[in-house]
């Protein structure tokens, strides 16, 4: 049973990997245009609406999207006080606890309280923020329903690896933090 939940695990967390994988691009994107913004308004003196959006466009699908990513390599800030210093099994009791109590309640908040204004958006659909804008602000609002999803999968994939390694699985290794990762660099040099 342990293998089977780790297997349906990983499954899960093939999506937010491969999303993870394409949305890190538009951080290239981003440079890109912000120095395209950065010559036009300072050297040409001009500035075009459309193209500022794009970058916010840009930035909001990369954090939005890239949210599910961060938490499958456990990128998020943690506040650690106790749990670097616990064992896996504890670990992964915290984290199970964590996703089941915390995440999850507020990802179905999130898509209930925003699934109205988001279809509203897609139905009217609602034009450009600004005169001169990309019209496509539904766009944009769909990030919040897309980033809902995509922390609900990877919290499933969490919650079901994690349950595994409480009924004895080893913790996969491919998946631990940053934390974990430097606390285990400190034991070996230090």
């Amino acid at each position: 049973m342990p293998a089977i939940l780790m297997r349906l695990g990983r499954m899960l967390d093939w999506i937010n990997a491969a999303v993870g994988a394409a949305v890190m691009w538009l951080a290239v994107g981003m440079v890109v245009i912000q120095f395209g913004i950065v010559v036009l308004r300072y050297v040409f003196g001009m500035s075009f609406i459309f193209v500022s959006e794009l970058e916010l466009y840009l930035h909001a699908a990369l954090f939005m999207l890239g949210a599910g990513y961060t938490l499958l390599h456990d990128g998020h800030v943690r506040v650690d006080i106790f749990y670097g210093s616990q064992s896996p099994r504890r670990k992964a009791a915290i984290d199970l606890v964590g996703t089941l109590v915390f995440l999850v309640p507020s990802c179905v908040a999130i898509l209930v309280y925003t699934w109205p204004f988001v279809r509203r958006s897609w139905e009217i659909g609602e034009g450009a923020i600004s005169v001169g804008g990309i019209p496509a602000s539904y766009l944009l609002k769909a990030f919040i329903t897309a980033f809902a999803v995509l922390l609900l999968i990877q919290g499933l994939g969490l919650a079901l690896r994690n349950l595994a390694v409480l009924m004895g699985a080893p913790p996969p290794k491919e998946t631990r933090g940053i934390a974990d990762r430097a606390s285990e660099a400190l034991r070996e040099n230090g």
